[in-house]
């Protein structure tokens, strides 16, 4: 502003507001900065600005207050002086930011980004939690004075600060002034403080407690108090705040707040007033918090101690002294608490170097609470204005006395510039005899001083100045000063009291006996020797109190210092470090009182500029010369400007060199002056200089470095010749010894060739001879010995005869004498040895079987737990389903692929297993498990889970896990069947709720929704008896064993298929989808969704439908049987888990809890790594081995557990480590899975080798697929496509077929396992084999494209060929004209035996694709007849001579044209919201026509082409709970949610931007002419416009060529201009006519249309069923008490019940006892009405 032509007050005004309207908020005035608050957040504190004003001098870049702070650390630097920064200012200026931002600044710049700086810079949260308030005039107002002396060692680093604090405003805590608050801290507290920790401490909200509702504010606009209370915490942790002193304080502050409602009586007694306490919570609260007797505490807050010589008398109070002494022991407390938490603060920060004080230099930044004046100011107000009046006179000393002083000192021509001094105000306040300060110190030393004493003293004194205005009357207490910003007037009330700043002796007692250590921390400087009390037996208001010294000596008393004597004291010292400083200076400026941004208060600011002295600091800091060096200093710093041959320094005095430089560096500018010691400089001098300074020096480092370079690189070039000339040398002289030892070489090979063949002569020579007398020598020895031997044996011979003759003998003449008994003696003896012999060799037989069972193989132990697994192909068991004999009653192809001709799978994240070895298992339990749990083997039961769970199910789960694992690995025997173990808990005993709630299912259940939604249009099949089953067979894991209820069968449901695996479904529902999931999820944590709306995970199988599908049979109605209790049903088999189990049963209940209870996933895992830790039984740890695999198949761990399993998995035996490893890879990558292991995987367990399964085609190829549990059907899909070279392979899926079922598991990510699982669930149901289970996998097409061409792949268009002509077979394509079918026979004649036409060949030809039903409906000679008349009368085929391709591609087109409905994809959702239709629930099914939607019965209610459809957005739905889409079409925009929605979305999405992609039909958007130019296209909105695709107009460039339909003229047509169609054909009318339609007339006229067609029906009713799903409490869970008999259903709250209810049905009336309990009365008495007989049990009399 000093460059400002009009130097006058208007002038700076209108400066500032012009700069202020441009966001240009700070402005110069020479080096002091004017900071303009701007009341809104400006993006130019960012780090780029730090970069940009980093080592950049002051006014080079437009003003900031980043300059200040370089400026400041650049001084510091170069002239090694401490410096300091005064931000002064109102309150609300916006000196607290500023001083944060130069904080920000100096750590930025200080380089080393270290902890020290980051400790620094989060003080201030907590400084401002504790400190700052929100006022009428800020929002956070400063409520105390801070000096923050930042320390930097010599390199210009940060090593520590320490903070100063200055008058805490403590009055604040216990009263605060209107549309004000209290203190941050206690509404961060209780606002972002946990419901837990709030209980603890007995807090509620802001509005329940006084302290904080005096001013009738409790929020601040713009102030988060929950994030601000987060980064409050997150500063006290940097800040090495431990957790305990954290809660140590919230328990002080919420001490405070419980103190405030502390209420007091007023009672007389004796005659005298005095108060007892009001007996409340927020008391005992307080006393338990401050841990303090509460008697204590209530005596201390009503009676006073007064002390005389010998003796301390209490006195009772009353109540508004009670009062005034609660809010003075609150005062303390914070008061004291903010000064532990300062100190705090430094001991973190300020760490004291041994370093040389020299060499460390600090910045110091001033924040103290601005110039107040309210409508009622008091003391603190005085001793803030006071503060102010203080560092006004000390601006006012540097910039206008101390320089005006030098200038004359230094004899510099100089015109005497008059300013404002405040030293007169200060000479009343603080320097005269008996000033203001003084009088109030005195008069608080007086124990009879009062606050009119006080204002009559200073009346006496100060009425005559003009500082100091007395009241207008004796009756008025407030006075006013005179100050530097204008009048201020104080009401005296409460200044001495204020001042005294004093605590009665009885609360430091009480703080003294507190066991609360930072409560004593805080009152440390206060605590004494303890006293005595004795009651006063005279006086029941007095006690007398004792003390501990003799009554002959009192006690040394140290008088205790006001509170304007510490403050001047502090006061003091800042002064005194402020001079020691450089300093600089901000000047805040507030634009409005009303915190409103870019509003300009000319007057408010007119004033502030005023008293500041703005006018005549511009008027110095223009004439004036800020710039001042000694001599010696300039020529010092500037020597290297100066040139010798024009000033020699050895020769000429300083000045003239100072002289010197400066006429040849600022010839232009001659405004520099010499004084008599220094010289004179402006700002615009020093930064010239600077930089020509910064130019001469880097010019003399260049010549220094170019010839210390020169010298350098020439010693290393001689260096290195002379040892080049070395190497030369010796390299010569060993290349010619190298030639020497060659040729010496090659001679001694010469001698030695010569040698060796002298010598290979005579080795040959004499070896002849060798070989000659070896082979007589040899002959000789041969007949010798052969000779000696015949002779031996001739000698064994003879004896050996001669021994058994003489036996012979022998025998015959004992024979001769022995009788008959001794005979049989003999025989028996003989016997008895043979028997012994044969119990000896037994007994080490069964010693050899034992081991060997100990150590059985893998492959045998899984044979021997789930019973012998044959190797067998999955997927051609049992009889083919209905609907596929004719495929594999064929010859079928078997192909297989191979495991290298995978396809690539998705890409994971690289896994790291070098760093595995950190991650052990022993690791992992020592840290996560419970109670001092060992991570080895163990036998015993657990009493707690191994990993902490939160609720009580998974606990008692985790507990009934460990008891199965146990059993399944062989660690604990199996139950006896007879008798009832006594468990620890009911739940151990029965089967678990999440196991018993599984159901019977039906196969029908597992359908899809494409196949359900097109079964009527097949033939009815005749039904075939099948005999029931038996009731008393074997029971199933999952059916018999588990269910709660089972109902006869239905009687109208037969099946197709007659063979053993098809018995009739013993409980048909009418719920759909995976039984499996369905059951086992009822255990589930509470669910807000329906369960006939509930969705299926991504793993799981396939989705059930929430459309219900009718029964056939109407009559189907389950009845609820009651609950029997123990005692009542102990003949009945119990449901429980203490009965043998089998493997495969015990392995269900293990892989179930995981797969529904996804939080005991890393619990199971832990449990069998647990039981394989340090196993030495080989059996039991191959178990577990066995069980860890199939686990690992199932369900993948957390990313907690995942990197300590791998670990663990890579110490497992044999190969079960890859085995598991790859299990666990598989699984992360595709997902958990929804069902148990199949019978497949149990297969797979004993090789430890991937599955095989066989895959269908229509064509009758069979592929065996190599998959593992984790296999989806995309990737079945993949591999067959690639290994058939299927390149068209869009809307192929794969089928999953068994008996007269056949569903689609798509092409997505749908486990494979998880349906064959499924069937063999079902055919166990049935009563068959689970490894017998007739289930197939076939691939089929689906869905066509809108542009699907038959000629692209002939490989796809075969197998569609094959799947019409199997469905034109089975009644799948049915067609109402005979010709149709009979014209698609003779294509089929035409592609299977070309021109042949013979009767046999027409014959298998209508056997092949006439359905059985029209067989017989006429004859089969007839159907053969018709064709061949067709084929004859057509001969099309043998006239065109077309190809088999091409009239398979006519057969695949008619079909696809002919029932586009049943080449679709459905998909159930719900309308939540859009233009109203017949139902709410329906099926969009999506081909290639369009979009259709229908309703169960396949009803059309709504129909859309794809040029109707004009978007397509998909979103999260919270009120479906799922996903949701939005269709947006010209006949409204519907709303759609379901579970697969979103691959709706992106189905919609695909085919529309393929259609726009491929589309030749556009729509104009405006009029365009073609006047201007001819070779544009004429055309008005609404036109339709043929697009001509001839490259001519690049449709990239925003053009395209086109053609008007209705004029028939071409030329180039702007894409902004139109609206491409998604369609192939040409648009109809009707679309056209929506188009061109306004939305509000095309809404009307659907709405019509609706209304005549009748399209708009009425709501279908809504059953009690569906009212429950949603207003209904959740069925009861707890059996804990019951045993549930095998006849008994699920509790149904919607259907019939014979029992009384003990809970109401409706959700909200189940927190109310007195409703809850009239609605069981009146579900009684419905009970007692319905009843037939005369008696009623429910009532007490006969009805």
């Amino acid at each position: 502003m000093i460059m400002l032509g009009d130097l006058n007050e208007e002038g700076l005004l209108r400066n500032l507001l012009v700069r202020h309207k441009e966001g240009k908020i700070y402005t110069y005035t020479g080096s002091i900065l004017v900071a303009v608050n701007p009341y809104q957040l400006l993006p130019i504190y960012t780090t780029d600005h730090v970069h940009m004003y980093t080592d950049r001098r002051l006014g080079e870049l437009p003003p900031h207050v980043f300059a200040i702070a370089d400026s400041c650390f650049f001084n510091m630097r170069r002239n090694r002086k401490n410096q300091c920064c005064v931000i002064s200012g109102e309150s609300g200026a916006g000196k607290t930011e500023s001083t944060k931002l130069m904080l920000q600044y100096l750590a930025a710049v200080s380089g080393q980004h270290s902890w020290i700086e980051q400790q620094i810079l989060e003080a201030n949260p907590i400084l401002e939690a504790f400190g700052n308030a929100k006022t009428i005039r800020n929002d956070n107002s400063s409520r105390f004075g801070k000096y923050i002396d930042v320390n930097f060692n010599k390199s210009g680093a940060i090593e520590g600060a320490r903070i100063e604090q200055y008058l805490l405003e403590k009055s604040r805590v216990i009263r605060q002034a209107p549309e004000e608050r209290n203190y941050h801290i206690f509404y961060y507290m209780l606002m972002g403080m946990s419901a837990d920790q709030k209980k603890i401490l007995s807090l509620g909200t802001a509005a329940d407690y006084k302290y904080l509702t005096m001013g009738n504010c409790t929020s601040c606009e713009g102030r988060d108090d929950v994030k601000e209370f987060a980064h409050f915490r997150s500063a006290l942790k940097v800040l090495t705040f431990s957790e305990a002193d954290s809660w140590e304080i919230s328990r002080l502050l919420a001490a405070i707040l419980h103190l405030g409602n502390v209420e007091f009586d007023s009672i007389i007694l004796q005659n005298m007033e005095v108060c007892e306490l009001c007996k409340c919570s927020h008391f005992t609260m307080a006393s338990q918090l401050l841990e303090v007797d509460p008697k204590a505490l209530e005596s201390g807050l009503t009676q006073r101690s007064v002390s005389t010589i010998k003796e301390t008398v209490s006195k009772s109070l009353t109540r508004a002294q009670a009062v005034d002494g609660r809010d003075a022991f609150v005062k303390a407390i914070y008061g004291r608490l903010f000064i532990w938490v300062v100190n705090k603060i430094n001991s973190a920060v300020y760490k004291p170097t041994e370093e040389d004080k020299d060499l460390q230099q600090s910045i110091g930044l001033l924040d103290i609470f601005g110039f107040e004046n309210f409508t009622k100011n008091s003391f603190e107000q005085l001793c803030i204005n006071f503060a102010n009046e203080q560092l006004q006179q000390f601006f006012v000393k540097h910039v206008f006395k101390l320089e005006q002083e030098e200038y004359s000192r230094e004899n510099i021509v100089w015109k005497h510039i008059e300013y404002k001094d405040n030293q007169a105000t200060l000479d009343i306040l603080a320097s005269k005899t008996m000033n203001i300060l003084a009088l109030i110190d005195e008069e608080s030393n007086f124990p009879k001083g009062t606050d009119t004493t006080l204002l009559r003293k200073m009346n006496q004194f100060h009425e005559k100045g003009n500082v100091y205005i007395r009241p207008k009357n004796d009756h008025e207490t407030s006075f006013g000063i005179r100050h530097f910003a204008g009048e201020v007037y104080y009401d005296s009330q409460g200044f001495l009291e204020k001042n005294r700043d004093t605590l009665s002796s009885d609360l430091i007692q009480v703080v003294e006996a507190s066991t609360n250590k930072l409560l004593r921390q805080a009152f440390q400087s206060e605590l004494g020797p303890g006293t005595k009390t004795i009651k006063s037996s005279n006086n029941p208001r007095m006690m007398i109190t004792m003390s501990k010294s003799s009554s002959n000596k009192t006690p040394d008393k140290k008088r205790v210092p006001t509170l304007i004597g510490q403050f001047r004291q502090s006061l003091d010292s800042l002064m005194k470090t402020l001079s020691a400083c450089q300093p600089y200076f901000i000047r805040c400026i507030k634009p409005n009182d009303f915190k409103r941004p870019m509003l300009f208060d000319r007057d408010l600011c007119m004033r502030q500029l005023r008293y500041s002295g703005m006018m005549e600091t511009i008027k110095i800091r223009k004439a004036g010369y800020p710039v001042r060096y000694t001599f010696k200093e300039f020529l010092d710093r500037y020597r290297v400007l100066l040139k010798t041959s024009v000033c020699d320094p050895a020769t000429e005095s300083e000045e003239k060199c100072c002289e010197t430089i400066c006429k040849s560096l600022l010839k232009e500018d001659k405004d520099w002056k010499t004084g008599k010691t220094k010289i004179f400089l402006k700002d615009f001098h020093d930064t010239k200089l600077e930089l020509e300074r910064m130019i001469e020096l880097n010019t003399k480092a260049l010549l220094i470095q170019r010839v210390l370079r020169g010298y350098k690189y020439r010693r290393e070039f001689l260096k290195k010749r002379s040892a080049a000339v070395v190497i030369q040398k010796n390299w010569r002289g060993h290349k010619g010894r190298k030639l020497f030892k060659k040729v010496q070489l090659g001679f001694a090979r010469l001698q030695a060739q010569v040698r060796s063949r002298h010598l290979h002569l005579q080795y040959k020579k004499k070896r002849q001879a060798a070989l000659v007398l070896q082979a007589h020598v040899r002959g000789y020895q041969a007949r010798k010995e052969w000779q000696r031997k015949r002779n031996a044996v001739i000698v064994l011979q003879t004896h050996t005869r001669g021994m058994l003759a003489r036996k012979a003998l022998q025998k015959k003449k004992r024979d001769m004498y022995l009788s008959a008994k001794e005979k049989e003696a003999e025989q028996r003896a003989l016997l008895e040895k043979q028997r012994h012999l044969e119990e000896i060799l037994r007994r080490r037989q069964e010693m050899e079987a034992q081991k060997q069972s100990e150590s059985m193989s893998a492959m045998e132990l899984v044979d021997d737990m789930f019973g012998f697994l044959p190797d067998a192909v999955g997927g051609q068991e049992g009889q083919a389903p209905v609907g596929f004999e004719n495929i594999e009653g064929k010859r079928t192809i078997i192909e297989e692929i191979d495991i290298d001709e995978l396809p690539i799978e998705e890409d994971l994240p690289q896994e790291d297993y070098d760093d595995l070895d950190e991650f052990t298992f022993s690791k992992f339990g020592s840290m996560y498990f419970q109670g001092g749990v060992t991570p080895n083997h163990i036998r015993q039961r657990l009493r707690k889970p191994l990993l902490y769970h939160e609720d009580e199910d998974d606990i008692q789960a985790s507990l009934t896990v460990w008891w199965i694992i146990l059993r399944f690995m062989g660690d604990l025997p199996e139950p006896k069947k007879q008798t009832r173990v006594q468990l620890n808990s009911p739940q151990e005993r029965f089967m678990p709720q999440d196991l018993i709630a599984r159901k019977d299912r039906r196969l029908s259940h597992m359908v899809g929704l494409d196949q359900r939604m097109l079964r009527n249009k097949k033939e009815n099949t005749p039904p075939i008896a099948v005999e029931e089953l038996p009731q008393k067979r074997k029971a199933s894991v999952f059916t018999d064993l588990l269910t709660k209820n089972r109902k006869a069968p239905m009687p109208n449901e037969n099946l197709q298929n007659s063979k053993v695996y098809t018995v009739p479904d013993g409980n048909p529902r009418a719920r759909k989808g995976s039984t499996f999931t369905d059951l086992m999820s009822r255990n589930k944590k509470t669910s807000m969704i329906p369960d006939n709306a509930s969705s299926r995970s991504n793993s799981s199988f396939r989705k059930p439908s929430i459309i219900m599908e009718e029964s056939e049979d109407q009559t189907d109605v389950i009845k609820a049987t009651p609950l029997q209790t123990l005692k009542e049903d102990e003949d009945q088999e119990e449901l429980t888990l203490d009965r043998p189990l089998t493997s495969l049963e015990k392995l269900h209940i293990i892989v179930g809890y995981g797969i529904v209870r996804q939080d005991l996933r890393d619990e199971i895992f832990c449990q069998i790594c647990k039981q394989l830790q340090d196993n030495s039984n080989t059996n039991s740890s191959t178990r577990g081995w066995i069980l860890l695999s199939l686990c690992l198949g199932v369900f993948p761990p957390s990313e907690r557990f995942t990197r300590y399993l791998q670990s663990f998995i890579r110490g497992a035996p044999r190969d079960f480590a890859s085995y598991c490893a790859e299990r666990l890879r598989r699984t992360r990558m595709n997902g958990a899975r929804g069902e148990p292991p199949a019978w497949l995987e149990l297969q797979a367990t004993k090789t430890r080798k991937p599955m095989i399964v066989s895959v269908r085609l229509m064509n009758g190829t069979s592929i065996n697929v190599p998959v593992d549990p984790a296999t989806t059907s995309k990737e079945i899909c993949q591999m067959v496509c690639n290994k058939i070279k299927l390149t068209d392979s869009f809307g192929f899926s794969l089928y999953v077929a068994m008996y007269e079922k056949v569903w689609a598991l798509g092409s997505a990510r749908d486990h494979v396992m998880d349906a064959i699982s499924q069937c063999e669930q079902e055919v166990k149901r049935r009563g068959g084999q689970e490894r017998h289970a007739p289930w197939r996998l076939v691939i089929r097409k689906e869905i066509f494209t809108p542009w699907h061409d038959c000629k692209k792949d002939k490989v796809s268009t075969d197998l569609i060929y094959k799947q019409i002509i199997q469905g034109l077979k089975f009644g799948e394509y049915q067609s109402k004209k005979e010709d149709d079918l009979v014209e698609l026979t003779a294509k089929h004649l035409y592609i299977q035996h070309g021109q042949d036409s013979r009767p046999d060949y027409v014959k298998e030809a209508v056997q092949e694709c006439i359905r059985n039903s029209l067989l017989e409906a006429k004859s089969e000679a007839k159907w053969v007849q018709m064709v061949s008349t067709a084929t004859l009368r057509s001969g099309q085929f043998v006239s065109s001579r077309k190809s088999e391709d091409a009239v398979k591609a006519e057969i695949v087109d008619f079909a696809r044209e002919q029932w586009p409905i049943f080449f679709s994809r459905f998909f159930e959702v719900t309308k939540v919201s859009g233009p109203p239709l017949q139902k709410s629930k329906f099926i969009v099914a999506i081909n290639w026509t369009g979009i259709t939607f229908l309703d169960e019965r396949e009803k059309r209610l709504l129909e859309l082409s794809f040029p109707e459809v004009t978007g397509v957005n998909t979103s999260r739905d919270d009120k479906a709970a799922g996903q949701a889409v939005c269709l947006l079409t010209l006949k409204g925009d519907f709303t759609l949610s379901g579970s697969k929605a979103e691959d709706m979305g992106e189905l919609i999405t695909m085919f529309l931007g393929g259609l726009t992609e491929r589309s030749q039909y556009a729509v104009a958007l405006k009029d365009a002419s073609s006047q201007d130019d001819p070779t544009l296209l004429s055309f008005k909105k609404g036109d339709l416009i043929i697009i001509i695709k001839d490259d001519e107009f690049l449709q990239g460039r925003g053009w395209v060529k086109g053609e008007n339909d209705s004029t028939r003229q071409r030329g180039a047509v702007p894409i902004e201009a139109i609206l491409i169609l998604p369609t192939l054909t040409k648009p109809t009318n009707e679309v056209m006519s929506l188009i061109n339609l306004p939305p509000n007339q095309r809404k009307n006229l659907i709405q019509t249309n609706q209304k005549e067609t009748g399209t708009v029906g009425r709501a279908p009713l809504a059953t009690l069923k569906e009212f429950s799903v949603q207003y209904f409490r959740q069925p009861t869970k707890d059996v804990n008490r019951q045993v549930i008999s095998r006849n008994a259903a699920p509790e149904r709250l919607w259907a019939h019940s014979r029992e009384p209810i003990r809970q109401p049905f409706l959700q909200k009336l189940v927190g109310n006892p007195e409703l809850s309990q009239k609605a069981c009365l009146a579900f009684t008495d419905i009970l007692c009405m319905q009843k037939e007989k005369d008696f009623c049990p429910f009532c007490p009399s006969v009805v």
